[in-house]
């Protein structure tokens, strides 16, 4: 979602901002995919004079289709890509110190780097999680994936 937000708000002007955002997040937070198609068609009616941040959604929206098929505790959890920002913004800092000798001590470095990310982050609580975790257990596949790494 950021980082659609941040595609589309780019054809935007300043004093706009806060209602274009506004609107996004009627879409992104409905309750049902039919209650955000439905806020989704209203947003292209009402954003129609800026074409180009309401295409960046229509081109994508088969990508925010997707999270309707997970609970609303799971999609606030998904919505923000801060993790793996994160994540990667440590490679690179780790990988930017120079030039390796071969393929094998650049893969080294960056397991040092998960090991250590990993302890940082291994207590670290994800909000509502009991809630995150019931509605992914309603799905089939899911569930045989945390069973698989509760029993680790």
């Amino acid at each position: 979602m950021v980082h659609l937000i941040r595609n589309s708000i780019k054809y935007v002007p300043s004093k706009d901002y806060q209602a274009f955002t506004g609107h996004l997040k009627k879409i992104y937070g409905a309750p049902s995919l039919k209650a955000a198609e439905a806020e989704f068609e209203k947003f292209k009616q009402v954003w129609n004079s800026y074409p180009g941040a309401v295409e960046v959604w229509v081109r994508n929206w088969n990508h925010v289709e997707q999270l309707f098929n997970y609970g609303s505790a799971v999609r606030k959890v998904m919505y923000t890509t801060n993790a793996i920002e994160s994540v990667n913004s440590s490679f690179r800092k780790v990988t930017k110190k120079g030039s390796f000798p071969n393929e094998n001590a650049l893969l080294k470095l960056l397991y040092l780097r998960i090991t250590e990310l990993y302890k940082k982050w291994n207590n670290r609580p994800v909000p509502n999680w009991s809630m995150v975790r019931n509605q992914l257990s309603m799905n089939a596949e899911m569930q045989s994936r945390i069973e698989l790494y509760e029993n680790l």
